[in-house]
């Protein structure tokens, strides 16, 4: 329990919660890092893996996120320790149990994340009270199902690419997790013209270097199959995904997937974060040090928070999209601009961006009180 403060400074976490209910087995935890901009806002993942350290630190890029995106949220973040395959039926009790209790915890906001989506934060409002990125059906945006972040992601992939010359069109692009981010990612960057080599999931990687069938594969994973189902390209391991000679070099999926042991496999020019902390500190130096531009997470994939922001105060799809790409055109610009200018990591200008923003506001408000009721 000790160690869970080396990750606590000026700006949180402000609650870490456990939440233990035998009779469903659930498991699960809820961390509420900094509110010092407002409820915070962040989604709930659910694998079988996660940990209080993972939690915490996902949480603290939420919190980076929203500031940076000037959003009036903070951030949190809860996981589930669960199959997210598990069969529906069960899978609802855990969610329902789990909403049940944070019914309590005002000042978060729950959202879709990894192993979680639209039907299952449906589940969480009618038990809690409050969720984003709903169905549509009852009023929400469904911000996975439209592709938000991976929206986002390709508008900070086309200011980034300003930075190293990079025509996109027939721009080769890697993702690591073709999932809700990254086959929408893909999907939008080939609107502009790239290609998309290599995708991956957990069945491994498939790469073909003459181009992969977007849609096709897209259809195959709604289907609940796998990327080496599909009948054409070649089938690799998973972590092959990351020696393939790419362009934009995507991950999409769990943290640390980049570390000081395999960052020297990436054979890219560019790296935007579709997934929050992906790589590790170590693996974002040896990049810089490599010339490879390094898009940070917080700052690339906040489209789908930004969507979560707009839903919550009743906007609109046109409204939230139209939004995510004015914020992380800006932010990206803004980020590597003041890294150029000062020598210095992306993900440094970044946190000098968060971190001013989330300073004013402690100043402006008693952040640290206790929630009240809505």
């Amino acid at each position: 329990m000790e160690d869970m403060f080396r990750f606590a400074d000026e700006f949180g976490p402000s609650q870490i919660i456990h939440i233990y209910r035998p009779s469903l087995a659930l498991k699960a935890i809820v961390v509420v890092d900094n509110t010092a901009c407002g409820a915070a806002i962040g989604g709930v993942r659910m694998a079988a893996d996660v940990s209080v350290e993972e939690c915490i630190r996902l949480a603290r890029a939420m919190t980076l996120k929203n500031a940076a995106a000037g959003l009036p949220h903070g951030g949190g973040k809860s996981v589930i320790f669960g199959d997210p395959r598990m069969a529906t039926e069960a899978k609802e009790r855990l969610i329902r149990g789990f909403a049940a209790g944070i019914r309590n915890v005002f000042d978060y906001i729950p959202g879709p994340d990894m192993g979680t989506d639209e039907r299952c934060m449906a589940w969480v409002e009618e038990e809690a009270g409050r969720a984003v990125g709903l169905p549509g059906v009852i009023g929400g945006i469904p911000l996975d199902e439209i592709g938000a972040t991976g929206f986002g992601l390709a508008a900070s992939i086309d200011v980034a690419r300003e930075f190293i010359g990079l025509n996109l069109q027939g721009a080769r692009i890697a993702v690591q997790g073709f999932g809700s981010v990254g086959k929408h990612a893909a999907r939008f960057l080939a609107v502009k013209g790239a290609v998309l080599v290599a995708a991956s999931d957990t069945s491994g990687t498939l790469a073909d270097a003459s181009g992969l069938d977007i849609a096709a594969l897209i259809a195959l994973k709604q289907a609940g199959r796998s990327l080496h189902d599909y009948d054409k390209g070649v089938k690799l391991p998973a972590d092959a995904i990351l020696d393939v000679d790419c362009d934009i070099w995507i991950p999409a999926a769990r943290p640390d997937v980049v570390r000081a042991d395999n960052v020297a496999r990436l054979r890219t020019r560019l790296v935007a974060e579709g997934a929050n902390i992906p790589c590790t500190v170590e693996a974002e130096q040896a990049l810089y040090a490599r010339g490879v531009l390094v898009v940070p997470d917080f700052i690339a994939n906040a489209g789908g928070v930004i969507c979560a922001a707009v839903e919550y105060r009743g906007g609109t799809q046109r409204g939230a999209f139209d939004y995510i790409d004015e914020r992380v055109r800006a932010n990206t610009r803004a980020v590597l601009e003041e890294s150029r200018r000062g020598n210095t990591l992306p993900r440094a200008a970044a946190l000098t961006l968060a971190e001013r923003r989330l300073r004013e506001a402690m100043q402006l408000k008693r952040w640290h009180s206790p929630p009240r009721a809505q």
